[in-house]
């Protein structure tokens, strides 16, 4: 049976730095075969946490991006009426009866299997990511609780398929909108907020492991500092990976203003942000420490 420290080495030996309350609800999820909703701003790792399971349990991702006007089609079969046409058009002198024929083009050969059934038809126990439930209608997240709660889908023409191996489920969403007290019930709960200082360094250093440890510092504080700005758009964890990754291979081992200045567009993402922190650089680098550093240096 696995254990919970056998959770924290598994996200860390695929390079997630994470930390106990991530790994107690991972645990939980997996123990009491739960889904897991994950909420907090963007960027922060909520999806990588979906990837980093499958990896760890040597299974396969199964992925459904949500967004508004998603329905049950999409999400769980389309028949592919172009080839079925085609197969009649082929067939039509063949001597079948009507009923054979039906039979042939409404099976699995003719069916595209959408995330949702395909999660549940597989051979083996699946991580189903349900991306950004908060962007779908209220009318898709009540479908999705009968889907979650019976783990069967009917289809009218084959009949009903139950799963034989019940996916782990991690969903996530960023409060576009509140969701329903029915899917929080069905779900066990995780809020995962900016790192602070310290993960986020960790993660900045496992993630680029030929960066200078100063600048990797450098970029860790100036992120924070960031942060602490009313944005419009406010850079999360992916952004500083990118900045550090671009730093890194601009041959950078220090931050300055005009680098900063520079490189601002990997990390700021919205045009009154950039004029903004533009403005505000030389405050910035003061409170993150940069320039007396490099004054020393």
């Amino acid at each position: 049976m696995i254990q919970l420290n056998d959770i924290k080495q598994m996200l860390l030996q695929q390079g997630y730095i994470t930390d106990d309350s991530v790994v107690m609800s991972v645990y939980l999820s997996l123990q009491l075969n739960k889904p897991l909703l994950i909420e907090g701003p963007a960027g922060v790792g909520k999806t990588e946490i979906a990837k980093v399971m499958a990896k760890a349990l040597q299974t396969e991702l199964i992925r459904l991006q949500c967004y508004e006007g998603l329905d049950a089609t999409h999400a769980l079969y389309e028949w592919n009426y172009q080839r079925q046409l085609l197969h009649l058009k082929m067939t039509e002198h063949a001597d079948q009866t009507i009923d054979e024929k039906e039979q042939t083009i409404f099976g699995d050969t003719f069916l595209m299997k959408r995330p949702l059934l395909q999660a549940i038809t597989q051979n083996k126990k699946t991580v189903l990511l349900i991306d950004e439930i908060d962007r779908s209608d209220e009318e898709f997240e009540s479908f999705l609780l009968e889907v979650l709660s019976e783990w069967q889908i009917t289809i009218p023409e084959i009949g009903t398929i139950r799963a034989s191996n019940i996916p782990q489920v991690i969903l996530t969403g960023n409060r576009t909108r509140e969701l329903s007290e029915a899917l929080r019930r069905r779900c066990l709960y995780l809020y995962i907020d900016y790192p602070d200082f310290e993960k986020e360094y960790l993660i900045v250093k496992s993630r680029n492991k030929d960066i200078d440890a100063k600048l990797a510092e450098q970029v860790t504080r100036f992120m924070q500092q960031l942060r602490t700005m009313k944005l419009e758009k406010t850079p999360g964890i992916a952004e500083t990976l990118d900045w550090a990754t671009a730093l890194a291979a601009l041959h950078i081992d220090h931050l300055d203003k005009d680098i900063i200045g520079q490189t601002l567009g990997v990390i700021v993402k919205d045009w009154r942000d950039t004029r903004n922190v533009q403005m505000s650089l030389s405050e910035l680098m003061e409170k993150t420490g940069i320039i007396s550093k490099i004054d020393v240096a």
